[in-house]
C-alpha cells in the first residue's frame, strides 16, 4: 500500500482535500440527518409539497441538491442559506479526522500545495481551518457553488477551479476523498485520486470506480508525505 501511494505522491505536485472525511467529520456535534430534517423544514415554510422520501432523508446534501432539481431559485436559496448557516454552527463541534493534520502539514513541507475542494460551503470550511490553526496550510478553499447545487461534485468543476488556483495542471494533482462523488469528479477533472474508505463497505466500490488507490486511514497517507520532506 505505500509503495502504491510513494509511486502516486512522485507523480504529483498538489494535494486536493476534499473536507468532510479526510478532514473532519463536520457534523459529529451537530447531526446531519437533523440537519437535512431542518432543511425539509424549510421547504414546508415555502409551501412545497415534499415527496415522502425526502421527508426522511438523512443526507442535508442531498436535501439541496433535491431542491435545486425542482427549479424554484428562490426556495433553492433558501436552503442554500439554512444549509451555510448550519454548517457554520456544525464545524464548531466538528471531529478532526486521525492524521488528516499530519496530513496537511507534513504535505505542506514537503513543498506541495494544499487545496480544499468541498461540497460543503467555503465559509464552514474556512472557518474551521481558522478555528485549528490550519488556515495557512490550506489554500484556496473551493467550496459549493452558492444555490447551484448541480456545480458540486462530482462536478468537475470546483477541482479544476482548485487545480487552476495552485498553478498545476490537473495530471499533477491528486484528490483525496471519501466519497463515490470525489473519485467520479476526480476521474471527469483528470486528477488523480485516492479514496479514504473510513469505513469498510467503502473498500470495494472505491476501487471498482476507478481510485488510484485506497486507504484506510488518513495515517497511511500521513507516513508517505512525512517520508517524502527533505527527498
Amino acid at each position: 500500500m505505500n509503495a502504491d501511494l510513494s509511486r502516486l505522491l512522485g507523480d504529483i505536485d498538489a494535494l486536493l482535500l476534499d473536507f468532510d472525511g479526510p478532514v473532519c467529520s463536520i457534523f459529529a456535534g451537530y447531526p446531519a440527518p437533523q440537519v437535512a430534517a431542518e432543511l425539509v423544514d424549510v421547504l414546508r415554510q415555502h409551501e412545497v409539497d415534499v415527496p415522502p422520501d425526502l421527508t426522511s432523508e438523512p443526507d442535508p446534501l442531498e436535501v439541496l441538491r433535491r431542491t435545486g432539481a425542482a427549479g424554484d431559485q428562490s426556495v433553492t436559496r433558501a436552503v442554500e442559506d439554512a444549509l451555510c448557516a448550519a454548517e457554520r454552527r456544525a464545524v464548531k463541534t466538528a471531529e478532526p479526522t486521525p492524521y488528516g493534520r499530519e496530513v496537511i502539514v507534513a504535505a505542506r513541507q514537503a513543498g506541495l500545495p494544499v487545496a480544499a475542494v468541498s461540497n460543503n460551503s467555503a465559509g464552514a470550511v474556512s472557518a474551521y481551518l481558522v478555528a485549528h490553526r490550519l488556515a495557512t496550510y490550506v489554500s484556496p478553499v473551493v467550496g459549493r457553488a452558492y444555490a447551484d447545487p448541480n456545480r458540486m461534485k462530482p462536478n468537475p468543476e470546483p477541482i479544476l477551479q482548485a487545480a487552476r488556483a495552485v498553478g498545476e495542471p490537473p495530471s499533477r494533482c491528486v484528490l483525496v476523498g471519501d466519497s463515490l462523488s470525489d473519485i467520479d469528479g476526480a476521474r471527469a477533472a483528470r486528477v488523480r485520486v485516492i479514496g479514504y474508505a473510513n469505513r469498510p463497505a467503502k473498500v470495494g466500490p472505491f476501487r471498482a470506480a476507478g481510485a488510484d488507490v485506497v486507504i484506510t486511514s488518513m495515517g497511511q497517507l500521513a507516513s508517505v508525505l512525512v517520508d517524502r520532506i527533505g527527498n
